[in-house]
């Protein structure tokens, strides 16, 4: 299991180039089910036929992770980039990446504080100041290592680290989709659909098609979602805690969920023993979003991991939090009667 999630977090899919976790979906959910298939899109579904198949249950996680884009190779053979998806500027500077196809190293860089103004210093590096570093020193070097367009991920490795935790990038939501590859190893009544969207970061591009395209009775998203108790925000500000549990989602900025697989949820882990909370915050969003009103709606609810310092090469999540998911989702699953 740790395995996989290390698989999947180290391997770069940004919000339009998520060929490469797909590939690896693909290979390790493919035993499990009676068939997969990409759209036209790129989403990844894999279907897996139900014992008395009454009803139609898809589960979704996004493949996508937030990175850059090459918009610039410069006379003096640096990059300039756009973000992909929401990153906090801030967290940016000095960082490495890897870009593109060769997976060439680079690193961020702004202006030494040596050179700057007094105002410059004083205010938040901004991602038009920035640049990617690759060594070369000319604008035809750099050409030889990268192309305008080419995608940038964090350089960060999985590390498993204090009590239970695991650092790693994207686990927003690389988390969702080791955990949905998880749930389709087992056996259930009804049809499963596990879809792996694409450009979730993005607009909830991949989602939109799903809902419609598949059309089910029940939606699921399973997310890696923000975890806020940290120093500095009052704990009646946290959106979730890390360790309490896998969050259920009472209504976001895109969407409320279903109170119907709401309450399903708070019952199945209160017969279990299964840990759980509730995400407080209702800001930000998810697939979830688009795939309710795909059609005449679906009836649909969020499950997530709480992860600390989400959209940053350094995401933090307890891997007690997130067995705690699978066990939720699989008991629920085995036992839905909705």
């Amino acid at each position: 299991m740790a395995e996989l999630l290390k698989q999947l977090t180290e391997i770069g899919g940004v919000s339009g180039d998520e060929g490469r976790v797909r590939r690896l979906i693909e290979k390790e959910i493919s035993p499990f089910v009676d068939d997969v298939y990409t759209d036209r899109i790129g989403n990844l579904i894999a279907y897996k036929k139900g014992k008395n198949s009454s009803k139609k249950i898809m589960l979704c996680a996004h493949m996508d992770e937030v990175g850059l884009i090459i918009s610039a190779i410069q006379e003096d053979g640096t990059l300039k980039f756009r973000t992909v998806g929401g990153i906090d500027p801030r967290i940016l500077v000095s960082k490495r990446v890897l870009i593109g196809e060769n997976v060439c190293p680079g690193v961020l860089g702004i202006k030494a504080i040596h050179l700057q103004e007094a105002e410059e210093r004083q205010n938040a590096v901004r991602v038009k100041q920035m640049y990617i570093d690759i060594g070369a020193l000319s604008r035809e070097e750099a050409g030889q290592a990268v192309r305008l367009g080419d995608y940038a991920v964090f350089d960060s490795k999985y590390v498993e680290f204090g009590d239970n935790k695991v650092k790693a990038k994207a686990l927003d939501d690389r988390a969702g989709c080791a955990i949905l590859i998880e749930l389709m190893k087992q056996e259930y009544d009804n049809d499963i659909y596990a879809c792996f969207s694409v450009q979730e970061e993005v607009g909830l591009r991949g989602a939109e098609v799903l809902g419609y395209s598949i059309n089910p009775d029940i939606a699921i998203i399973v997310e890696g979602t923000t975890c806020s108790d940290v120093p500095d925000v009052e704990q009646h500000l946290y959106s979730t805690e890390m360790g309490k549990g896998p969050a259920i989602t009472i209504m976001d900025a895109t969407s409320y969920a279903s109170k119907e697989l709401v309450d399903a949820f708070v019952k199945t882990a209160q017969k279990e023993g299964i840990p759980f909370q509730f995400k407080k915050g209702a800001t930000g969003g998810n697939d979830a979003g688009r795939i309710h009103l795909a059609r005449e709606g679906i009836k649909t609810a969020t499950v997530s991991v709480p992860c600390r310092y989400i959209h940053s090469p350094s995401s933090v999540m307890d891997l007690n939090d997130y067995n705690n998911t699978i066990r939720l989702l699989s008991t629920f699953l085995k036992g839905c009667g909705l």
